[in-house]
């Protein structure tokens, strides 16, 4: 589950992290308000204005902008509430901003010059261990730093019986290139952002940048926070947090009625029973030449209402052009997944104008093909992966 920024780092100060603060507002009235309270409590007179939206790159749609007054402030927020901004990170025609954050300013001046800095903490699937990745090179694209300049980029790997150690977090703050009291905030600031991780059962913290004031602070002036939407069960408070309007409508519909839904760009909708099966689903359409339009696991209790539910699902997407279903009848049997397609097809008649090949092996595979080859209906049976890759490709010329 992605979070807003604000709310990323309402987290983070919950575990001690240090933030730039900033409070959300709805309207530009709200706004100004906000950055009076902002004056009141930090002394700043200056405001940054972000537009909250789950994607990257806000900066540069001109979704952050720096206001020197008050009246600034409402002309910039009332700019920004509202608008569609367009990002490399979301679709063409952008995302709706609803709220806005106003946070103070913190590149004031003083006895040294504010540095910017990169800082993630993550999953390396590759070791199984959290990771901490940084660089010296704060503000900028980090897929660029990885491309142009590799040898910027640090990782840590934190080994999960020890947690993080502190001779780790002071070799982070060494490879910043840190002394004196940035060298002994920053030590604090990786301590803090593990802790944060760990016990709020994040898969993604990132925080771009990690900013060094003119004073020798550490402080998170933006963060990108994905709780694991596996541990939400153990924080209520997190889940609460979830702003559907941010959400692809068709996996929020999906989630209500139990199914596993992920939107793709394909054009071959698919509809399998276990993951792993779906993975190689989508696998088997890409060598047909097809494109997978989404990932969409119907579970185990494949009956007809859960495959006509399904059907409706695949079929949102305009540009789908046919559908596989492939199903291993382990515990559900084939013949009743073959029923409930056949009983899901009768009841949604026209609804649907693409071909369906299906694919079903394990208990009963025989009975069910024969159930769908009588059927009447323009169902496709296939009985091994090659044959229904072909059909797939057949379907599609």
């Amino acid at each position: 589950m992605n979070l807003h920024e604000y709310q990323g780092k309402e987290i983070l100060a919950s575990f001690g992290v240090q933030i730039q603060r900033g409070l959300v507002a709805q309207t530009p009235e709200e706004a100004v308000a906000a950055a009076k309270q902002l004056t009141e409590e930090t002394g700043t007179s200056w405001f940054v204005i972000k537009a909250q939206i789950h994607a990257g790159g806000r900066g540069k749609g001109g979704g952050v902008k720096l206001a020197k007054n008050l009246e600034e402030v409402a002309t910039i927020a009332s700019q920004i509430i509202g608008m569609d901004l367009i990002t490399p990170q979301t679709p063409p025609e952008g995302k709706p901003v609803h709220q806005v954050l106003i946070a103070e300013d913190v590149y004031y001046p003083g006895a040294s010059e504010p540095d910017e800095y990169y800082m993630s903490v993550l999953l390396n699937r590759a070791s199984g261990r959290t990771m901490i990745m940084y660089s010296t090179e704060g503000g900028m694209d980090i897929e660029t730093v990885a491309e142009e300049t590799p040898h910027l980029i640090f990782t840590e790997e934190i080994d999960p019986a020890t947690g993080l150690l502190p001779f780790q977090a002071r070799r982070v703050a060494f490879n910043l290139g840190l002394s004196g009291n940035a060298f002994k905030e920053m030590t604090r600031f990786v301590t803090s952002l593990y802790k944060a991780y760990v016990n709020s059962d994040s898969s993604l913290f990132e925080i771009n940048p990690v900013l060094k004031t003119s004073d020798d602070k550490i402080l998170a002036v933006d963060a990108k926070v994905s709780i694991d939407d596996n541990a939400l069960f153990r924080h209520k408070d997190y889940e609460a947090m979830r702003d559907l309007r941010e959400e692809n409508p068709v996996e929020v519909e999906a989630r209500t009625v139990g199914l596993n839904y992920v939107d793709l760009d394909g054009n071959v909708g698919c509809m399998v029973n276990g993951a792993g099966l779906a993975m190689a689903t989508m696998d088997l359409i890409k060598q047909a030449g097809g494109e997978p339009a989404n990932f969409l696991d119907v579970g185990g209790t494949a009956d007809a209402a859960r495959v006509e539910t399904a059907f409706r699902l695949i079929l949102k997407d305009p540009n789908v052009k046919a559908i596989l279903v492939n199903i291993f009848g382990g515990i559900v049997r084939c013949d009743r997944v073959a029923q409930g397609i056949v009983d899901a097809y009768k009841n949604m008649g026209d609804a649907i104008q693409v071909p369906i090949i299906v694919r079903l092996q394990g208990t009963n595979a025989d009975i069910a093909k024969d159930l769908i080859d009588n059927s009447g209906l323009e169902v496709h049976s296939a009985v091994e992966f090659q044959e229904a890759a072909d059909k797939v490709q057949e379907v599609l010329l």
